[in-house]
């Protein structure tokens, strides 16, 4: 929301790179994922790239999960402190509290029907507020119209050939980052290939369309609130809280509650990356794998409960950390841990998924080539050097944009090459690796055709009957004092809830 603020739709981009790489799992990779036939990710990677491979990777996408998650967590303690006006400190170890009981109780099912049922909500409200944002100036032409900004591509920059390239550059870098091996973690629980397939497809058209709508309230904030350091002088960044400025100014009384309620399961779900995913692989992939291998399903499920507090605790101190950073924008921290940590990772392990005939070092290797690579471009060409070297004045734009595009360019290239280069040193596999390797393979090749229908009417009567439960609720929302417009709203969406819940809840008995 800051960026869309400053800037327009121009970060529209990045969401456009997520629905191609979606739709890239649609095409080839998500029913390859849940193919793999393993509970965790890092044990698809373990049969890729072995013990070694399996333990780099463990001991280094814990951290950077976490590290996402921290910047989650920060976004939503800055959304409901705007509201509500208390320290964004407490606001962090609160709702990170929040997050930790829920997901060390429930695990990720209750987090995924936590999801559903939010998004449901959410997805009403914010339509409700791209409704009021573009009536409150009269239509989209006007939004275009008026928005300040000189040129398509926003302010503060000298030089748009940055701008374009970062543009290109982002749309691929999405695309790796949503096709690696351990973005597999989004289909492993997919009744079947079929229906990975089609959450892929719904995650790409969801893609596409959402952030048409997403990005119309902020960019209509900076029109009705030209200074946002005015209304939140108490952010380091005003313009991250764009979104809640306008929701404050456009919608009916009572529906904030249900913004502010479907952006915590949205963060949720975020965090849960952080939490039941990372408790999922510390448990497979280190205490039974190095600490004790016939341990029992009930302390394995004890340990991973033990392991979410404990992720909980430091991905609260993470994102209290971020707050103490001064006039870095949640865009720019999301971008960067993004190309400089993400992408290291994410090349080698997409590339081991199309590629057979490498050792099993060529993953580890390649993402610490990457990390030296994304090092010194943080650290030495960097855009102030680049200026320096070519004589050009850059602009604060020019400044962030260069830096992001020239760490996606040399994690395109050099750790790709690097990887490429050491099929030289492949050797065939021979024993009960060559075994491991083989069912790999074969996995992926092999569709998932399981069927519980037992399972499903358990879940859509468990599903529909939360939806119409909130459904009742939000219908009689039409009861708190509003204009006739307010009041409907209410009636439209309350009444949408709980058909969807009575449509699910009778699929149950089906």
């Amino acid at each position: 929301a800051g960026e869309a603020y400053l800037n327009g739709p121009i970060d529209i981009t990045i969401f456009a790179g997520n629905a191609l790489g979606f739709f890239a799992n649609y095409f080839y990779f998500a029913p390859k994922f849940r193919q793999m036939r393993v509970i965790t990710a890092i044990q698809a990677v373990r049969q890729r790239f072995g013990r070694t491979g399996e333990q780099f990777y463990t001991w280094i996408q814990v951290p950077l999960s976490m590290l996402g998650a921290g910047v989650w967590l920060l976004g939503l303690s800055i959304f409901i402190s705007s509201v509500f006006g208390f320290s964004m400190e407490w606001i962090i170890v609160c709702v990170g509290l929040t997050v930790m009981i829920n997901s060390t109780l429930g695990g990720s099912w209750a987090v995924s029907a936590s999801d559903f049922i939010q998004m449901l909500i959410l997805m009403m409200v914010v339509l409700v507020m791209a409704y009021y944002s573009l009536s409150e100036i009269g239509g989209s032409n006007m939004m275009i119209e008026r928005f300040p900004v000189d040129s398509i591509l926003g302010d503060n920059y000298n030089y748009p050939e940055v701008i374009i390239a970062w543009i290109v550059l982002v749309l691929m870098s999405q695309m790796v980052k949503t096709n690696h091996i351990l973005g597999a973690n989004r289909y492993l629980t997919a009744k079947n290939s079929d229906q990975a397939k089609k959450a892929a497809l719904l995650a790409s058209i969801l893609f596409i369309v959402g952030p048409m709508v997403w990005f119309i309230p902020p960019i209509v904030a900076r029109i009705l609130i030209p200074d946002m350091g005015v209304v939140f002088p108490e952010l380091n960044n005003p313009s991250d809280a764009a979104y809640i400025a306008v929701a404050f100014h456009v919608l009916p009384q009572g529906m904030m509650g249900l913004l502010i309620v479907g952006m915590f399961a949205a963060t949720m779900t975020s965090m849960d990356s952080g939490l039941n995913r990372n408790s999922g692989i510390i448990v497979k992939n280190i205490y039974v794998a190095l600490i004790k291998p016939k341990a029992s399903e009930a302390e394995q499920l004890f340990v991973g409960k033990v392991f979410t507090v404990v992720l909980s605790v430091l991905i609260i101190l993470i994102a209290l950390f971020y707050s103490t950073l001064k006039g870095l924008m949640l865009f720019d921290l999301m971008i960067s841990i993004g190309a400089l940590l993400v992408l290291p990772v994410a090349v080698p392990l997409l590339l081991g998924l199309l590629i057979k005939r490498t050792p099993e070092w060529s993953g580890w290797s390649t993402t610490i080539v990457g990390l030296a690579c994304s090092a010194a471009v943080k650290f030495h060409f960097h855009a102030e050097w680049f200026g320096q070297v070519f004589n050009m004045e850059m602009l604060s734009r020019d400044i962030r944009y260069w830096n992001i595009t020239a760490a996606i360019v040399v994690n395109l290239t050099i750790p790709v090459l690097w990887f490429l280069g050491t099929m030289k040193f492949y050797r065939e596999p021979v024993g009960e690796r060559n075994i491991e390797l083989e069912t790999f393979w074969n996995n992926q090749s092999t569709p998932v055709e399981h069927t519980d229908e037992e399972n499903d009417k358990e879940q859509y009567k468990l599903v529909g009957g939360l939806a119409l439960a909130y459904g009742i609720f939000v219908f009689f929302m039409c009861l708190i004092p509003n204009p006739l417009e307010g009041r409907l709203i209410f009636l439209i969406c309350g009444s949408i809830l709980m058909f969807l819940g009575y449509f699910l809840y009778k699929r149950s008995a089906v």
